[in-house]
């Protein structure tokens, strides 16, 4: 009983997508990134390649993978058909805007139009992503203010960071892509430390009683309502000890933060190609500390179905 990898993955995988992806639609016709070749190569292949990858890895999740596509006709009540809708459709802008930028060498006119509207198609899954949880009002710990604005934080995190890795492996990078991605990191550490303040305070108003509508004493479980495990208790009833919950958050702030902070200052400091080698050090350490904060992000949850296993 344990988070499933399939979704850890898909939800880091994607958001640093879709982050980079955003940043490069409209970096690049702003002309921050000079319409050159290669690193519109590796840029947008780095960011499709994420967003392809999380989304393949979300399947594995699903009991009949050869079913996902029903999912999509459920957009008009469904948060997770309306990520997919949306996920689906940016890929046509995002693939224009590839297509002209790298074999084309254009990032104007309808390369430009193109690049926003894969920003804002970006933009609009991450915040459908971030709805799947925020809506769910059975999980105290994701239906918080905090949820929603944490997802585009992360995603325009990690997006910068890898950003920047790109950019200065071709000796493209700038002291202001720098200083960005450390603001931003700074900022989501901040909104992840507020986030656990909030989440470990949270008081929980449903307890046995309230949720059975008994009355009279306290309401205690007895025996299961079923004989074999289900699909929320092996994904919601995960119990992590305290003290392996608190040694996670300290490796998620080391990795995801806190190392990548230090990298990118030393970078700022150093001449190319060592700014080069620290940036994408940086990309990588946070990458792998964002796996682990999406663990801790689906371990803490606790789901209110619980109460019925005396939990």
């Amino acid at each position: 009983m344990h988070p499933a990898f399939s979704v850890v993955f898909f939800t880091t995988a994607t958001g640093a997508g879709y982050g980079l992806l955003a940043l490069l639609g409209v970096l690049g016709p702003l002309g921050f990134v000079a319409p050159d070749f290669w690193p519109g190569f590796v840029g947008m292949g780095l960011a499709l390649g994420l967003i392809a990858a999380g989304l393949l890895s979300s399947t594995g999740h699903l009991g009949r993978p050869e079913r996902a596509w029903r999912a999509f006709s459920q957009w008009r009540s469904s948060w997770l058909s309306r990520e997919g809708v949306a996920s689906v459709a940016t890929f046509i802008p995002a693939g224009v805007f590839g297509v002209g930028w790298v074999f084309l060498s254009r990032l104007d006119g309808w390369v430009a139009a193109a690049g926003v509207l894969a920003a804002v198609g970006a933009t609009a899954t991450v915040c459908m992503t971030g709805m799947i949880y925020a809506s769910l009002k059975p999980i105290a710990h994701w239906h918080s203010p905090y949820t929603l604005p944490g997802y585009l934080i992360y995603s325009a995190m990690s997006g910068s960071v890898l950003l920047n890795a790109v950019l200065q492996a071709f000796s493209l990078g700038s002291k202001m892509l720098l200083a960005a991605s450390a603001l931003l990191i700074l900022l989501g550490w901040g909104w992840k430390l507020a986030t656990w303040r909030y989440n470990d305070q949270l008081e929980i108003p449903t307890n046995a009683n309230t949720a059975t509508g008994l009355s009279g004493g306290m309401v205690q479980s007895f025996e299961w309502p079923h004989t074999e495990e289900n699909y929320l208790l092996k994904e919601m009833g995960f119990r992590i000890a305290r003290k392996h919950s608190a040694k996670l958050r300290r490796i998620t702030q080391a990795l995801a933060f806190g190392l990548p902070i230090l990298l990118l200052l030393a970078a700022f400091a150093l001449p190319w190609p060592l700014a080069a080698a620290l940036s994408a050090l940086a990309a990588i350490a946070q990458f792998a500390g964002m796996l682990v904060e999406r663990w801790l992000f689906f371990a803490e949850a606790k789901h209110t179905v619980m109460l019925y296993y005396g939990r």
